[in-house]
């Protein structure tokens, strides 16, 4: 998720706790089964209504407030707010829109030449974790081939307008992030295609076996087509993926935190002892306990055999902390436990694996200071 600096450095300049608990009590209730008494208190005269618009657009949560909104009493609902919510909101089904319908012409084509792919993340999650298409922005389409297929997979893109973004054509980007950016058009017309054959940057645990999630997908139905998608397991997997990753960049993730809790609420227990035993399998247990207690800590805690296991992981950050860690990465206050920290509790403090992965990391950032260099024109506009 790209980051407006400007953005950060108002909520850093500003003392917004009062805003961050009252995104977080929207957050609660959005999620609560019950009726909205715990809405908690409407925004006092001193809340920054412009803050609160930063921290939930940031973290990618406005809609999930606009409808929390919509079932508190209307005094907790400041109607400078609820407009600008409900902008975001129209804005959201028009990007999304776009979105589906040229993920129907990506399946077109990738069907057509009998290449192997499954869809990540975007419009079709939302439907399948909130019942609305709408739940989030999603300006690019995210894909995941196998390595073998990726070139393959690039050429039928580019043969429907797709070329590869001057960035990631790197080796950083296609050795190291395991995906390029593929752009289609221009101005506001402009489609993004993420294609994918890994799913996680260095510096946190990579699945064992990322073919494993073009396995185990699912069929959903768009429009009367039927499209390939991630199963429940590698849904609730690569949220917690994206935690962890967002945790390394220090960017707000509140909305993968949110889809995390979604996909938890649709397991039974039987199912919950089967993720658990799969991410071990795919060397990502602690990934998804990270995930797991950022969703206790945001959204309250649930009596469940996931919520019981997470308490352990990074164990030594106090819940309030990590919930700033997670909502407002910006508080000047926050003190970050060092990357290499987290990346040996993310291994399970197996010597061997961590070795590995930071090995990988480090070649990483070799190869992205000799390959991401900014150019002359570039260093002199800066």
């Amino acid at each position: 998720m790209a980051v407006q600096e400007g953005s950060y450095e108002r909520l850093r300049a500003a003392d917004c706790a009062d805003e961050v608990a009252y995104v977080q009590a929207c957050l609660r209730l959005f999620f609560a089964s019950g009726p909205a008494a715990a809405a908690g208190e409407a925004p006092g005269p001193a809340i920054s209504l412009a803050s609160i618009a930063d921290i939930v657009r940031l973290n990618k949560v406005a809609t999930f407030v606009l409808k929390a909104l919509s079932r508190a009493p209307a005094t907790q609902a400041p109607p400078e707010l609820l407009a600008w919510l409900d902008t975001y909101r129209r804005r959201t089904v028009s990007m999304n829109s776009s979105c589906m319908m040229d993920s129907m012409a990506i399946h077109q084509v990738l069907r057509d030449r009998q290449i192997d792919f499954v869809f990540l993340k975007g419009p079709f999650q939302q439907q399948l974790l909130y019942g609305d298409h709408f739940m989030k922005p999603s300006g690019d389409v995210d894909l995941l081939v196998s390595p073998g297929g990726f070139f393959k997979a690039r050429e039928a893109l580019r043969s429907i307008g797709y070329e590869v973004a001057g960035k990631s054509r790197s080796v950083w980007w296609l050795r190291f992030l395991g995906e390029q950016h593929m752009l289609r058009g221009g101005g506001l017309k402009q489609s993004t295609v993420d294609l994918h054959y890994r799913l996680q940057q260095p510096g946190s645990p990579s699945p064992r076996d990322t073919d494993g999630f073009l396995r185990r997908k699912r069929e959903v139905e768009i429009a009367g087509t039927r499209v390939p998608f991630t199963s429940a397991s590698d849904t609730l997997l690569l949220s917690c993926i994206s935690v962890a990753k967002a945790f390394f960049n220090r960017e707000p993730c509140a909305g993968y935190v949110c889809d995390i809790r979604a996909s938890t609420s649709l397991l039974s227990d039987a199912e919950q002892q089967s993720v658990l035993a799969y991410a071990a399998g795919q060397g990502l247990a602690d990934t998804l306990l990270l995930g797991l207690r950022a969703a206790d800590v945001l959204l309250g805690g649930s009596d469940t055999l996931l919520s019981e296991r997470a308490t352990r992981i990074l164990s030594r950050i106090e819940n309030a902390d990590l919930l700033h860690m997670v909502i407002a990465p910006w508080l000047s206050s926050l003190r970050w436990p060092q990357r290499r920290t987290v990346l040996w509790e993310l291994c399970g403090r197996e010597p061997v694996r961590y070795l590995a992965e930071a090995g990988w990391a480090a070649s990483a950032d070799l190869s992205r200071r000799i390959f991401e260099r900014p150019t002359v024109s570039e260093a002199g506009s800066r």
